[in-house]
């Protein structure tokens, strides 16, 4: 990616208004809940995404597992088309649900998210994200988690897509629990850094710490009356170049202002001016 164009990426999660609806999880079921209009009616259906991210130059989507309507082979056709039509590759499926690290629940949810990761397939995804899980960093609920993974890696041996976790809920709230995931995985599984997740007086010594291993990111800004925290987001971007980071950047916004496509861009300008300079 010596462009550094070509490093940006968006998640539908930044578009929810736009798209208005979603479509509830059961993890007691395989099957997609009905739509519910959790954010309105929306102005785009997600067949529309890759062409309207395409229009604004940008070729790479996350796609939240929230946001699609079916595992139907027809459906997942149709927007397989979309996104080749609009030259547009989905980085990564983001599998927004299940506690693979808990044991009342690992063996239902590692079977739940292993049919995400079979329609990640389906859809020529590059990635997949599984949640690592939600329990205290304790070490049997680490290795809990380990031992998932390991299952999910084995079930999807020989194929292209890339599983990944996050540094993201309880599980994963410190670089050492996050080094020792991924040491304990020997390269199974891969890392999505998130500038959102992690707070505190040492998030960019933390960021910096994990970014070495990072994959792709979430590159979340904070805005407050419409206005990027431009300090924050230039020292998460610093620590994520600083620990040798090259992957793509993908946009999270989800304030209130401005608009979803005024925000998403003035991460964008933010980012492309970082990397040029």
């Amino acid at each position: 990616m010596a462009n550094p164009a070509d490093r940006i990426a968006v998640s539908t999660w930044s578009l929810h208004r736009m798209l208005g609806t979603t479509y509830p999880h059961n993890l007691d079921s395989q099957a997609i809940g009905p739509v519910q209009e959790t954010y309105g009616e929306g102005s785009e259906s997600l067949l529309d995404i890759p062409s309207a991210i395409a229009n604004r130059g940008i070729n790479r989507l996350e796609l939240v597992s929230f946001h699609l309507p079916s595992h139907d082979p027809i459906y997942l056709g149709e927007l397989r088309d979309a996104l080749a039509t609009a030259e547009v590759t989905l980085q990564t499926l983001l599998i927004d649900a299940g506690d693979i690290s808990d044991p009342a629940t690992s063996a239902r949810d590692t079977d739940w998210v292993w049919r995400w990761i079979e329609t990640a397939n389906a859809l020529g995804a590059e990635r997949a994200r599984v949640i690592a899980g939600k329990q205290k960093p304790t070490r049997d609920a680490l290795d809990l988690s380990v031992k998932a993974l390991t299952t999910l890696s084995e079930r999807n041996a020989g194929s292209s897509v890339r599983l990944t976790t996050e540094n993201w809920f309880d599980l994963l709230a410190e670089p050492a629990q996050v080094h020792y995931l991924l040491d304990k995985l020997d390269g199974r599984i891969g890392l999505n850094g998130d500038f959102g997740n992690w707070g505190g007086p040492s998030k960019y010594d933390d960021l910096r710490a994990i970014f070495g291993r990072a994959e792709t990111c979430h590159a979340k800004g904070s805005f407050t009356d419409g206005k990027l925290d431009e300090a924050d987001y230039g020292q998460c971007l610093q620590a994520a170049e600083e620990a040798g980071y090259k992957g793509p950047y993908t946009l999270i916004f989800d304030a209130d202002a401005p608009s979803e496509w005024d925000g998403i861009e003035i991460e964008r300008e933010f980012i492309l001016e970082v990397l040029s300079n």
